[in-house]
């Protein structure tokens, strides 16, 4: 049976975890609500990263993201990368999991990119029968990610946010909306975001992603390696109008900064939903 409702619990305003801040996290304790980790990262049993995984597991809620589920390609789902992802699910009990609506590779080749796919009917019914295979594999639902993209198909036959929605809608996943993609790709597409943002479903909305990017005047690129923008910003409190209270975190995976740096602009986040959040209460 097919569900509409959020079922999964609302954490706040997070940070992706990065090994540059690991000691810093344990000794400091910081004012962040949850982290976010990659999940890839801490697939081999042992190590560094697992230990500190753990134990920052005991002090904050964690979510894992994915880079590698292949959701899009023909190739079929990867068995052994599954129950990997599983039994690390088993072991942090992550409030939920997430990947990209994408492609990665083909033939068993890994791309080492998160590549769009074509806004089609039949892409919609070939994902969605993944995901819900995915889905019943891992025992939960799990969100999609937009992604940025910086080319299109001759065979799309709907807007990108309908294609995310038809998705959503067909499988009974949620929807991780990445605020920044949808500037890059309005940008570099010459999109409305704005448009976007009314045509994703709300309720399947679980969770937002704020990040950096590259700017090179006739395109941007989606690198995570810069403050966020101020017109990123101005995206995410009109996200926070059509949404409400969605958990939040902040993504940073090159030239990053102390761990401060990043707390000072997770501020700014809380500030703002804080900010809509009492003119919706006044209104």
């Amino acid at each position: 049976m097919q569900t509409t409702e959020k079922l999964l619990p609302y954490l706040g305003f997070g940070l992706g975890l990065r090994k540059e801040h690991y000691q810093s996290i344990l000794d400091e304790k910081p004012a962040v609500d949850w982290f976010e980790a990659i999940s890839e990262n801490y697939l081999v049993p042992g190590g560094k990263p697992l230990y500190f995984l753990d134990r920052i597991r005991e002090h904050y809620p964690l979510a894992l993201h994915g880079v590698s589920l292949n959701i899009g390609s023909s190739d079929p789902l990867d068995r052994s990368y599954l129950s990997q992802l599983k039994a690390l699910a088993n072991r942090v009990e992550p409030s939920w999991m997430s990947d990209h609506l994408c492609w990665t590779g083909l033939d068993g080749i890994n791309a080492h990119d998160l590549l769009p796919l074509p806004y089609t009917e039949e892409a919609v019914q070939h994902v969605a029968e993944r995901v819900m295979r995915v889905q019943d594999w891992l025992g939960r639902r799990i969100l999609l990610e937009n992604v940025s993209s910086y080319l299109g198909y001759r065979d799309s036959r709907m807007t990108e946010w309908e294609f995310i929605a038809s998705v959503a809608e067909a499988a009974d996943c949620l929807i991780l909306l990445d605020i920044n993609n949808i500037y890059v790709s309005a940008i570099n597409h010459g999109l409305d975001p704005e448009a976007y943002l009314d045509g994703v479903p709300g309720e399947r909305v679980q969770q937002f992603h704020l990040a950096g990017h590259s700017d090179y005047g006739s395109h941007i690129i989606d690198t995570h390696d810069a403050a966020i923008i101020d017109a990123v910003w101005a995206l995410y409190e009109k996200a926070v109008r059509r949404f409400g209270d969605v958990s939040c975190m902040i993504e940073r995976d090159d030239n990053i900064p102390p761990l401060q740096t990043l707390l000072d602009e997770l501020q700014r986040v809380r500030r703002i939903a804080e900010s809509v959040g009492e003119v919706a209460e006044l209104v």
